[in-house]
């Protein structure tokens, strides 16, 4: 990996010694830092109440965050339609009734679309609150079911993500079941909603003309700083699987968490944040760009995520590459954007990449928002151990192992939404 670096180095596609290549891990190294000020504007003038937080200070924080970070989101595309592709009441031995649905984004059945698979439990009262989340390897790998259909987009591997695809296997059925324990969430009460994030933009950088892009962008016009990354774009089709959501009247549209794991878990978080109409969020192991503070700079930092991957975020974060003190938010706001809906932090402990302990302190520094608004925030003030989580209006834990959203998180985000969404 240090040649590829150095070679990349000499060809002028990295500008960055070789020894910010090796990650620090070391918290006497972390370089001090101040926060910015959750509840003070701009201007300097400081958010006091509850209207002062929800007309000018959450506005605020989204446009910064639009302009520095992610990008801007457009809205709900015109000609968006919803297709009905299959209905079986009788799935998981008759525990659920499965659907899946064909989100058409723009005009014509050639225009760019994602499928949405719903498993929806038949043994309790509709309409039903749920979870919707977006998976790494098509809607089919979560679930052995033979009748989910096979994804016909790109399709990433674990040994090189820009590895393409014409269409799944079906060897890949089922591969990534144990991310998602359905019939333990069917059992529970809730339906899950599920979104191949490959359908809505490709994970790999070819310039932004891949995916529902196109949609927004000038065919050949120079994008400016701000235009969106593909986290944006995740983020933004998940709002459009929500709009179907809307119109099932299976589910409950208002009671809808959204979850996501590692880089799906920033896109989680930021889905959250600019679309008020989801009842929670919940974010797994999300690290650098998530729910991890950029100023710490431990583990993967602004930088290292920036040349990993150019076309996750917009063009301008590029500038707080080593430079992250420059930033004029960082990620406690991020998760205060949710309030005053319920949102859950969650870490592993060998996860160190991704920045444990400064996902918690995110957490903590974004209580005061809650604070303000009459809410519990995060109940502790120091780390908890691990395995033992601690849970208000804010939630946290970090559990036992490594980098995966487990049967473990899994129980504690079902707990999380008995006790606030239900």
């Amino acid at each position: 990996m240090k040649l590829l670096f150095c070679i990349c180095l000499m060809m002028g596609l990295l500008s960055m010694d070789v020894n910010a290549w090796e990650a620090n891990y070391d918290e006497d190294k972390i370089p001090a830092y101040e926060l910015p000020e959750l509840l003070r504007m701009q201007d300097g003038s400081a958010v006091s109440t509850p209207d002062d937080w929800r007309t000018k200070r959450r506005p605020e924080l989204i446009r910064l965050f639009e302009e520095h970070v992610y990008g801007r989101m457009p809205g709900r595309p015109e000609g968006m339609a919803f297709e009905l592709l299959e209905s079986d009441g009788k799935a998981l031995e008759g525990k659920a009734t499965r659907k899946q649905i064909r989100v058409r984004l723009g005009k014509g059945v050639d225009g760019p679309a994602f499928d949405l698979l719903l498993f929806i439990p038949n043994h309790v009262k509709r309409p039903v609150p749920g979870f919707l989340g977006l998976n790494f390897f098509g809607n089919h790998s979560i679930s052995a079911d033979p009748k989910i259909l096979l994804s016909q987009s790109w399709m990433r591997n674990n040994k090189d993500h820009h590895t393409v695809r014409n269409r799944a296997t079906a060897a890949s059925r089922g591969t990534s079941s144990r991310r998602w324990p359905i019939e333990r969430i069917i059992e529970r009460g809730y339906a899950l909603g599920a979104i191949y994030y490959g359908d809505i933009d490709p994970d790999f950088h070819d310039g932004f003309k891949n995916g529902v892009h196109p949609l927004v962008d000038e065919a050949g016009g120079k994008r400016s700083g701000a235009a969106w990354g593909a986290i944006c774009a995740w983020a933004w089709g998940l709002s459009r699987g929500l709009d179907y959501l809307e119109t099932d009247d299976d589910i409950d549209a208002a009671r809808i968490a959204v979850i996501g794991h590692s880089r799906l878990g920033k896109t989680s978080l930021w889905a959250g944040a600019t679309d008020e109409r989801f009842a929670a969020a919940i974010s797994n192991d999300s690290g650098c760009g998530g729910a991890a503070l950029s100023r710490r700079c431990i583990g993967e930092t602004v930088w290292r995520i920036n040349n990993s991957f150019p076309h996750w975020f917009c063009h301008n974060f590029r500038q707080y590459d080593n430079n992250e003190s420059a930033l004029p938010v960082d990620q406690h706001q991020l998760i205060a954007l949710v309030a005053p809906r319920p949102v859950y932090v969650a870490s592993a402990e060998k996860d160190r990449w991704a920045d444990p302990k400064g996902e918690f302190l995110a957490a903590l520094h974004a209580d005061p928002v809650y604070r303000l608004l009459g809410l519990e925030g995060l109940p502790a003030t120091e780390m908890p151990s691990v395995d033992q989580p601690t849970v208000g209006r804010v939630g946290y834990h970090v559990r036992t192992g490594g980098h995966n959203l487990s049967p473990y998180d899994w129980e504690q985000y079902l707990d999380f939404m008995d006790r606030h969404v239900r």
